[in-house]
């Protein structure tokens, strides 16, 4: 019996579920070996604005990511098809708190993502940089960066 492909609103549903799941970094199985991430709004620091990447370097990055913070619930998910099968956009809102204090936080996110064959091959990530900044204590460098 052959297999069945997620579809690009499957795809990016898993997506958003892992990141949430008591193993962040098995959100690297939703995307291609080979992946092109784009972050329009990335303040300076250490993600460049253009990333491309491997899913095991993604695998990597999200596992780490869980020393600083963790997530632990979703809102506002709205996953929206368009004209193109391969493309969807998605807007959710990922709860979590930071590791080191447990203090809460809230970040909304919009990704407009391609899919081909089940898995993510490009993806334009929008959300708030300032909120990112002051979650992950980089907001000094921030300002310092936009001096």
């Amino acid at each position: 019996m052959p297999s069945v492909t997620r579809t690009a609103r499957e795809t990016v549903e898993e997506l958003i579920r892992a990141a949430v799941s008591a193993a962040p970094g098995d959100m690297a199985d939703c995307y291609a070996p080979q992946v092109v991430i784009e972050m329009p709004f990335a303040p300076p620091g250490p993600f460049p604005p253009r990333v491309e990447a491997t899913r095991e370097e993604l695998r990597a990055r999200f596992a780490a990511g869980t020393a600083v913070r963790r997530y632990r619930g979703l809102a506002n998910v709205a996953v929206h098809e368009t004209a193109d099968p391969e493309v969807v956009v998605a807007e959710y809102e990922i709860q979590g708190e930071m590791t080191a204090t447990g203090e809460p936080f809230s970040v909304s996110f919009a990704m407009v993502v391609t899919v081909r064959g089940g898995h993510i091959v490009h993806s334009r990530d929008y959300t708030d940089p300032i909120a990112g900044a002051r979650i992950t204590g980089r907001l000094p460098e921030l300002i310092a960066a936009l001096s």
